[in-house]
């Protein structure tokens, strides 16, 4: 991975009626940001090129459907609000501030931000007794489940580019929710260690999988073991007992797999110099699915007692990884957690946001969106306050609504990547001067000292 370089963008304009059209000519400034870092997917390729022609962005290097979305978006235009009617900046915050007052129970949710909007959001929590959970962490929780109960062997993307030579996906569609893994992590023509970079070998478990990305010389083989998305628990589970010469039942298959293909890929994995299994937990949608994520990290284990074979769980797209990042440095625990009695208390099926309001619990929802407008406002029946990107989709008007720029285009910013070792700096574009969530949530939390 490319290191980002701290070539500072400009300040944004003064939104007073005051600001110079000077000013506002040098902030549309024609120019070309270099090794830019996409907030748009977890993963975080900084290797972006982003030129800005009359104040509009054209991502210059990478056909990724998610950068493209995200960088070229044309903004609609949009105001704080009240109750549907357009209000200043000030006033919108002002309501905000006397409904949160108010509220007994407010539940903060969508988190989809940096990290320093999402300190800003756990600040506010902890002031006003609320609960905290991000729009993701249903997915997020098929992992953390495993973590808290037995641990994990777990590598980097900057490891798994440059030393596996067996690649197993898990039963996820990964290349839809980061377009640019396979590209940056898997085919990679070049690595720090090895030239020319060993050739590596690539098993997809599971049925659909988009395999079209995985193209190149340092592809030595593509295998498929196809079974239904709900049983690649089982397959891995017989791997499992076929590494470690367990007998299993006469069956001359498992999920539809035949036998003879799981022991070919037991023993490519006991033949692997450094082999990594991947998922991406968003993808293992269906009940029980942590029971995958624990045989695959079980199985891991077992290996790394007389080999190098490690886990790798994708994800963190809208700041998820941020958002558990945060939470647990500044908590001690990982998102779901409550204020409501003083101090933080986690309980992962209890503060479970959209629990919650399915139950009827909480009476004010604060919700913010600031990287795409898919993160859809839930509709419940609670008075809402909506941090969003302008296009946000909303089922309901909001109590308030304040507009807020996206962290890495509208203004600066940092997010932990999906591997949970590394944050990035995010560079301000200039696409617009929306105000960052953090500046809105501290606005708040301040006004509420008053």
């Amino acid at each position: 991975m490319t290191t980002p370089t701290t070539q500072p963008a400009p300040a944004p304009p003064s939104t007073s009626q005051n600001s110079s059209t000077q000013a506002t000519a040098a902030w549309f400034k024609d120019t070309t940001f270099h090794d830019v870092a996409c907030p748009f997917c977890g993963i975080l390729c900084d290797d972006l090129e982003i030129t800005r022609t009359n104040g509009k962005l054209k991502v210059a290097n990478t056909s990724c459907p998610k950068a493209l979305a995200g960088f070229e978006r044309t903004l609609p235009p949009a105001s704080p609000q009240i109750a549907g009617r357009d209000v200043s900046l000030a006033e919108a915050i002002s309501a905000a501030v006397a409904l949160i007052k108010t509220a007994k129970l407010p539940l903060y949710g969508g988190l989809a931000t940096d990290v320093e909007g999402i300190r800003a959001t756990m600040a506010l929590a902890d002031r006003t007794g609320g609960v905290v959970d991000h729009v993701l962490s249903d997915a997020q929780y098929r992992n953390f489940a495993v973590v808290q109960s037995t641990g994990w062997v777990m590598s980097t993307l900057t490891e798994v580019r440059n030393r596996a030579d067996l690649v197993i996906i898990a039963g996820s569609n990964i290349h839809p929710i980061h377009p640019r893994f396979f590209e940056r992590i898997v085919c990679n023509a070049e690595s720090m260690f090895d030239d020319p970079p060993i050739q590596r070998t690539v098993v997809f478990i599971g049925s659909g999988l988009d395999q079209s990305a995985v193209v190149g010389q340092r592809i030595a083989n593509t295998i498929t073991l196809d079974c239904p998305p709900n049983q690649v628990g089982d397959v891995i589970a017989a791997l499992r007992a076929r590494l470690k010469d367990a007998p299993l039942s006469q069956s001359s298959s498992v999920a539809g797999v035949p036998m003879s293909a799981i022991d070919g890929l037991a023993k490519l994995c006991h033949d692997a110099a450094y082999g990594v299994i991947v998922w991406a937990p968003q993808s293992l949608d269906f009940a029980n699915a942590d029971l995958t994520v624990q045989v695959i990290c079980d199985m891991v284990r077992e290996l790394n007692q007389t080999q190098r074979f490690v886990g790798l769980s994708l994800g963190g797209n809208e700041g998820a990884t941020s958002a558990a990042a945060v939470s647990s440095w500044q908590s001690g625990y990982p998102l779901r957690i409550s204020f409501a009695s003083g101090k933080p208390i986690h309980d992962a099926t209890q503060n479970a946001l959209n629990r919650m309001l399915a139950a009827g619990e909480g009476d004010l929802l604060v919700w913010t969106a600031g990287f795409t407008t898919g993160v859809a406002v839930p509709k419940t029946h609670v008075p809402t306050i909506v941090l969003g990107t302008p296009g946000l989709e909303m089922t309901q008007p909001p109590a308030v609504y304040i507009p807020i720029g996206t962290p890495g285009v509208d203004h600066t910013g940092r997010l932990v990547r999906n591997d949970s070792v590394v944050s990035l700096p995010l560079r301000n574009l200039g696409r617009s001067p929306l105000p960052s969530a953090a500046n809105v949530l501290e606005s708040i939390e301040a006004a509420l000292h008053l």
